[in-house]
Order: C-alpha cells, then structure tokens, then sequence
C-alpha cells in the first residue's frame, strides 16, 4: 500500500474527482479527512469507506472561510495526529462571458478556487513543515493554461492562479520537505459533463486524440502518483490529465 498510515485531506470530496481520490487512497492504506460542503454526501462516502475497511474523518466546510478550514486542520490533528498529504480539488465553475458574468459569480469561483486553495495550503504547512514532510496536490484544469473555452472567465483565471501559487509555493517548501505539484484535467465523467447534450459530447471527444472521456479515476492515479514515493524528485509540476487534447 503506497499510502499506509498516512493522513489525506481531500477537499470537494463527497462527489466526482473528489470522491475518487478519497476512496483509491483509502485503497492505498490513508486515513482521509473528506471535506465537502454537502453534508448528506459526505456521510455516503463515509459509509462507503467504512464498508472498505477504511478510516474517514468527515468535515464540512466552505473553504473560503479561514477559521472554517483551521478548525478542520485543527480536528484532522486531533485525531490522526500529522498530515501528510492536502488534496485542493475544492472547485467551482460559472457559465458566460466577459459580458454576462456577474460580479458575484467572478467573485465566488476565485474565493473557492484561489483564496480557498491558498487557505487550506496556509493551515497544514506549519504541521508539514514540523513533520519535515509533506505533500500538496492541486486539481487544476486544462482552463488555466489555454483559457476558457464555455465558461465565464473567472473559472480558467482561478485555476491559472493556483496554479503560480503552486509553484511559489513549491519553491518555498522544498527545503522543508514538503513537494508541491498540480493535474490538470479536462473532460472528465462527471455530474457536469453528464448534463451535456450529445452533440456537445461528441465535439468534445473529437478534440481529445485518445478518442474517449476521461474517468475519475484516472484523475485520482494521477493524483496518487504526484503524492508517492515514486514522485520524490518532481515539484511545481502541472500533470496534464486530457487524452492528449492539450500536449505542452
């Protein structure tokens, strides 16, 4: 098991992505401390870890609160005791243009996806950092590197911010220990591409060479990987996770 006794956060994990990463690192031997603001399906993947054998330790929380997110750092240490690994796949997409989206919507989609991924990074480096290790990965987008295609423009400005936060922040804990990285995915089966028409589907699998969708779960043994033993040497990278719709 790559990730016997260590201790995950996973946040946006009660669905999709998330869900994945936190049950295939149950699978790995992890402790997870799932975080999600839907309650009633963070208490499903509770169950479902359960059932696996595996340890969870439920929080719901919006991640664009500070004092949300050290309250929930602060409870994974009471019971685990350490973090080893912080997952940031918290996100959120709004739909329009320049012209449409409103200032609310800009607004919320960087609280989420930037300021709540600069929030949880904040509260688990100082028990990194006194571990001596740890690891970071965030769950970018292809957005945050070509742009946005169908949504508004604060979605691929967030990711892109994260993803230099990244970097920085990869720079500044490597003498702790502590590695950094990023996927980038695009065109994953989720609750959001399950909502899109059958022509959207088909256009959209004819931009990716693979010649199909991805699955959660190949996001999740990306992720996995990043977070093992077997990435020691790689730091402030972006993993692109799309079928080869963007090579770079």
């Amino acid at each position: 098991m790559r990730f016997k006794d260590q201790v995950a956060i996973i946040t946006g994990a009660a669905k999709g992505i998330g869900r994945s990463i936190s049950l295939t690192l149950v699978e790995e031997g992890a402790k997870v401390v799932p975080v999600d603001v839907d309650s009633e399906a963070l208490r499903s993947l509770q169950a479902e870890i359960e059932k696996r054998g595996g340890q969870a330790l439920p929080f719901t929380c919006d991640i664009s609160k500070r004092s949300a997110v050290e309250r929930m750092v602060e409870q994974g240490l009471k019971v685990f005791g350490r973090i080893d690994l912080l997952v940031n796949n918290a996100g959120i997409i709004r739909r329009g243009t320049i012209e449409t989206v409103s200032e609310e919507d800009w607004d919320r989609v960087i609280a989420i996806n930037l300021k709540g991924t600069f929030n949880c990074c904040k509260a688990v480096v100082g028990p990194m950092k006194r571990q001596r290790s740890g690891k970071i990965v965030n769950v970018s987008s292809i957005a945050g590197k070509s742009g946005d295609i169908t949504s508004a423009p604060g979605y691929g400005s967030s990711k892109a911010g994260a993803d230099a936060l990244m970097k920085t922040l990869a720079r500044q804990l490597a003498p702790s220990g502590i590695r950094v990285n990023a996927v980038a995915p695009h065109a994953i089966e989720t609750e959001m591409s399950a909502q899109w028409s059958d022509e959207k589907r088909r256009e959209v699998i004819a931009g990716i060479p693979l010649g199909r969708l991805g699955r959660p779960e190949d996001v999740a043994e990306a992720v996995l990987f990043l977070a093992s033993d077997a990435a020691s040497f790689i730091t402030g990278e972006i993993l692109d996770v799309n079928g080869g719709a963007l090579m770079d």
